[in-house]
């Protein structure tokens, strides 16, 4: 796993007791309802909105021969609240780095270097981003357009945008001839909102016009070429809005996930397996395992990668074009879609 010169990840307490009460819309792991306050509005937030007023203190990061910068910020500062706090409705710990978020970066490095990832010129979308340095690699990758969205407008404007701005001007300065081509073409742009609304203001959200007429394995439609997330899938009650998100936002057919998290999140029903136990179920997805973190010390953390499933014969419809018009009539019935998949010419 990369280490932080300075310091270490930090670790924090997740939710109360009864915050995790909440329905999943799965019924295998369903859990009484517990009310949560409403989400804050969707909103674009721009790069000239960073905070100026909150004290950010910049670190290095090293992944074995790369460094990058990230920020340390207060909570307390922030959000009136103590830096173990995270407080479902208000504020879902995006000020604190995640130990995943450092896995992610070391596997995408991984993937890059190994031939099996292309980020140059690709769209990608960081959910639930806080720090951001997935999503930084990917710009220093030479990505067309990178995405970062958070719960939190805060998190975006007095971390995320700070942060980006220092890599990217670090990777200026460091460059002989200046701002290279790759660099200039990154389109960058910051989202906060509940991931249950956020696809209505992100600008690659799949056209599902266009998908009723790809039929073909090299038919492309809209979306995020890479969708890459750490530590978000930490409790059972996000999982299906989640899902639900990257379903809309993931480019088919070529399109992928890059998900750290542990293995399992105890107490609050979250973790890698719980998760895909629910993307098995819904039959839409593959996946296979990137890398394992087994320090000893910790819970033991993975990078997953998903993508779609095709199934496609000569002179037979794929079950993405034709399982899609059941699909979409019955969203709330995942195990009736996936046996959909099962015999496209059924559906």
């Amino acid at each position: 796993m990369a280490e932080n010169e300075n310091r270490t990840p930090e670790t924090f307490r997740l939710f109360s007791s009864s915050a995790s009460n909440v329905s999943s819309g799965f019924g295998f792991f369903d859990t009484p309802e517990s009310p949560v306050p409403p989400p804050p509005p969707s909103v674009e937030v721009l790069s000239s909105e960073a905070s100026s007023s909150v004290k950010f203190n910049v670190e290095p990061v090293n992944f074995d021969g790369l460094t990058l910068l990230k920020g340390r910020v207060s909570t307390r500062e922030v959000f009136a609240l103590s830096n173990s706090d995270l407080v479902p409705g208000k504020y879902e710990g995006g000020l604190k780095l995640w130990e995943g978020s450092l896995d992610l970066v070391k596997a995408l490095r991984s993937e890059v270097g190994n031939e099996h990832l292309t980020l140059t010129g690709k769209r990608v979308l960081e959910l639930g981003c806080g720090h951001g340095l997935p999503g930084i690699f990917a710009c220093l990758e030479g990505a067309a357009a990178v995405h970062f969205q958070d719960f939190n407008a805060e998190v975006l404007k007095c971390l995320t945008i700070p942060n980006v701005n220092a890599n990217l001007q670090k990777k200026i300065q460091n460059s002989k001839t200046g701002v290279t081509d790759s660099e200039a073409a990154t389109e960058v742009r910051f989202f906060a909102g509940d991931w249950s609304e956020i696809d209505k203001l992100l600008p690659y959200v799949r056209d599902s016009k266009k998908e009723l007429d790809c039929s073909t394995e090299n038919c492309s439609v809209d979306g995020y070429d890479t969708i890459l997330m750490a530590e978000t899938v930490y409790s059972v009650t996000v999982f299906q809005r989640l899902y639900e998100l990257i379903k809309k936002c993931m480019s088919y057919p070529h399109g992928v996930v890059y998900m750290a998290a542990k293995k399992h999140y105890f107490g609050v029903g979250g973790g890698t397996r719980q998760f895909l136990s629910m993307v098995e179920k819904d039959g839409l997805m593959a996946y296979s395992l990137v890398s394992e973190v087994t320090d000893g010390s910790s819970n033991v953390r993975e990078v997953w990668k998903l993508s779609f499933k095709y199934v496609s014969h000569r002179g037979s419809p794929s079950y993405f074009s034709r399982g899609l018009i059941s699909y979409r009539a019955s969203l709330s019935s995942p195990r009736e879609f996936a046996r959909c998949l099962q015999n496209p010419w059924k559906a």
